[in-house]
């Protein structure tokens, strides 16, 4: 008798920390990993486009091919961060925050980046 309740009591606590104390019972979701990759993603294109800002502000307007050759390679980045928020909303019983945030940003970068490509062409 007293060894059934104990096992019983044990198992209702191991079942209300799996459940945690959410509303409803429900566990929190974990963020997606490629949401994530494409939140770090956009945070690289940021970096690289204040990077170039500040070059090409301090050397006069000097060193276009090595500062073209970077945003284009960020332009490609920001294209892949985009993929990643996409293939991040695929994942199961994820929290898709990140995904979101992430596909915001690296759009608006893209964005960004294509205007300044044409903006140079004219």
């Amino acid at each position: 008798m007293r060894n059934e309740q104990s096992e019983r009591d044990r198992n209702r606590e191991r079942e209300r920390r799996v459940r945690g104390n959410r509303k409803y019972g429900q566990a929190k979701q974990k963020h997606a990993k490629r949401g994530v990759g494409s939140c770090i993603i956009a945070g690289m294109v940021m970096v690289v486009l204040t990077t170039l800002i500040a070059v090409a502000y301090t050397s006069g307007g000097n060193g276009q091919t090595y500062m073209g050759g970077l945003g284009l390679v960020s332009m490609i980045l920001a294209g892949v961060g985009i993929y990643a928020a996409f293939r991040g909303f695929k994942e199961r019983e994820k929290n898709y925050l990140t995904c979101k945030i992430g596909l915001g940003f690296n759009i608006a970068f893209l964005l960004g980046w294509i205007a300044i490509f044409f903006r140079g062409l004219i």
